[in-house]
């Protein structure tokens, strides 16, 4: 790129990065919301840094094009940018590609060169798919994006290191890598697995029946596969050799599933008994109104709609998460809202209420203490105690109340990841509004239990995990009832996305969902996936459907990530033999 046309770029990047920055700034003085505006922020910000990297470093302006190629086509092919999901079918091979022609030069930064590309993908692909994420806490964007795209690099440079000492296997190699990745990514303490690859196609349930043995992770191996033999495309055809057979066999490998797909979800059964279910979007902003507006204001409304959707018939009514508190765990049924909520719904004998809930737990004299305690010093002794992130139960006319606490937290605001190891930098996460204490947590998955059947209670982040949400079901959850919150990402891809990989669980578990979200989208889900009932963003809406109670068990709920776990075996393996190979006479050194 000749240097004239460079210095405009960047000074265009910069300039588009100030403004976006400047306009952000001034929307959140005035209590308003930033929307699509991280997004330019970001990808104007990054453009300006690399772009000034490369005024100072004569590196290959072609390697970082097509580094940016694959972002591009990772970022726009990942929901909900374009309708193309199947760019995240050949989205690697530009990357590959680089990979590939570094590797073929002599010299020890090929590894740091390779880590170079590769970070400017994941960084594009992290903006473009997650930049929403700004929109709860802007250092907690740019923390998920850039450090996520950190992570997502460990796959790629153990690959381009094992390719060295085990040729014949490399990309092999590199999908058993990335599927490790994505199944330790799900369950650790610094857990994002938003860009699971196998969410990609999640807007299209139809073309995913097969996710009822697979889970995601078929989804992973199936795109990382079609990317292989994309390369392989194009290797041959560089070198003018005939690239019909891989040409035929991306062709079978993108066609035959979704056939078999689209066969399967037009003669798919749906099995279960009926039951009623209501679903109440409340619409409280939750920046500005939600913490703020007097909660008696809140349960009005919250009334007000349920009224004007439940019947005598009506078996559940389903709140979204976090929807009043605090409650204390032990003396629920004392609480204002409930007792409020008891009295004018008594009326609708046996209808199951499901809501969210801001809760706490006081540890009893000699009650074992866990590890999210919080200590309050009182006039004569101390309090000590756990706040939850809860759901429960209230069953009209019963004064039992089930109580499930969320159990897969966000990292950040619920969860202080590696607290033990990472304890100096408390006061950092309490600067930028996360949480050191925690909160508290069960260690099982568990129903909620009536004669109207078993529910599972999961709540927001909980349903993005697979294996997780299978955990409900092992517990014998007939439907599944999820309770979140997607107000905090303003009108963006975010709140979508989050909808779209609803319809995964319920095509790997074969369960109808109720979808509560404060301001939307609120559904419900069939066991195919399709989602059905769909509300508007940033409106109160009441919805009412009969879905279907199964005890029907998939193999995926039997198995769980099986792929995933045969990839996390054997990418030990290929490591351990990385390791020794490396070291053998003739082999050090190399990559």
């Amino acid at each position: 790129m000749k240097k004239p046309l460079h210095l405009t770029l960047l000074i265009v990047f910069a300039l588009l990065c100030a403004y976006a920055g400047i306009d952000m700034v001034e929307r959140g003085g005035m209590g308003q919301l930033w929307g699509y505006r991280p997004l330019l922020a970001f990808l104007s910000g990054w453009g300006s840094l690399v772009l000034g990297i490369k005024w100072f470093r004569n590196d290959r302006w072609r390697w970082l094009g097509l580094s940016t190629l694959s972002g591009l086509l990772l970022g726009v092919g990942f929901p909900d940018s374009l309708p193309v999901p199947w760019l995240m079918l050949i989205g690697f091979v530009p990357l590959l590609i680089v990979e590939n022609e570094v590797s073929e030069q002599a010299g020890k930064a090929r590894r740091w060169t390779v880590f170079k590309y590769t970070y400017h993908t994941f960084v594009l692909w992290n903006v473009i798919a997650t930049y929403w994420v700004a929109n709860t806490a802007f250092a907690a964007g740019i923390f998920a994006i850039w450090v996520n795209a950190l992570l997502m690099t460990i796959p790629v440079l153990l690959f381009h290191t094992t390719r060295w000492v085990m040729p014949g296997l490399k990309y092999a190699a590199l999908i058993c890598y990335w599927l490790a990745f994505e199944y330790i990514h799900l369950n650790w303490e610094l857990t994002w697995p938003w860009l699971t690859l196998g969410n990609s196609f999640a807007e299209y349930p139809s073309l995913l029946q097969w996710y009822s043995y697979t889970g995601v992770f078929g989804g992973s191996l199936w795109i990382w596969v079609a990317n292989v033999l994309g390369l392989s495309i194009w290797n041959k055809y560089q070198a003018k050799e005939s690239y019909r057979k891989p040409l035929l066999q991306l062709g079978a490998l993108v066609v035959v599933p979704m056939v078999v797909s689209l066969v399967w979800y037009t003669t798919f059964t749906p099995e279960g008994e009926p039951r009623e279910v209501a679903v109440v979007q409340p619409n409280f902003e939750p920046h500005y109104v939600k913490f703020s507006l007097p909660e008696e204001e809140q349960i009005g409304r919250f009334l007000e709609l349920s009224k004007s959707v439940v019947r005598p018939e009506t078996d559940y009514l389903v709140y979204p998460e976090t929807s009043f508190g605090l409650v204390d765990d032990q003396k629920i049924n004392r609480y204002p809202a409930v007792r409020r909520i008891r009295n004018e719904l008594s009326g609708f004998e046996g209808l199951k209420l499901i809501t969210g809930i801001d809760g706490y737990h006081v540890f009893q004299e000699g009650e074992p203490l866990s590890p999210n305690v919080r200590e309050q010093i009182r006039r004569n002794d101390t309090l000590r105690y756990e706040v939850l992130n809860a759901a429960i139960q209230l069953e009209m006319g019963k004064e039992e109340v089930p109580l499930y606490r969320k159990s897969k937290l966000v990292p950040g605001p619920e969860i202080f990841p590696f607290k033990e190891a990472l304890f100096f930098l408390e006061p950092l996460v309490e600067q930028l509004e996360g949480t050191t204490a925690g909160v508290g947590t069960q260690p099982e998955r568990s129903v909620l239990s009536s004669g109207s059947g078993k529910v599972a209670p999961a709540i927001c982040y909980e349903s993005i995990f697979g294996e997780y949400v299978n955990g409900y079901i092992r517990k014998g959850a007939q439907a599944i009832f999820i309770m979140t919150n997607d107000g905090w990402w303003d009108h963006t891809a975010g709140h979508r996305q989050h909808l779209y990989f609803a319809s995964l669980r319920a095509i790997e578990t074969r369960r109808s969902i109720a979808r509560s979200a404060n301001s939307g989208i609120s559904a419900f889900i069939n066991q195919r996936g399709d989602i059905l009932q769909p509300t508007r963003y940033d409106e109160a809406a009441a919805i009412r459907q009969d879905i279907l109670f199964s005890d029907r068990i998939t193999f995926y709920v039997l198995w769980g990530d099986l792929i995933a776990r045969i990839a996390l075996f054997g990418s030990a393996l290929l490591l351990l033999n990385t390791l020794v190979r490396g070291l053998l006479p003739g082999r050090r050194g190399e990559g």
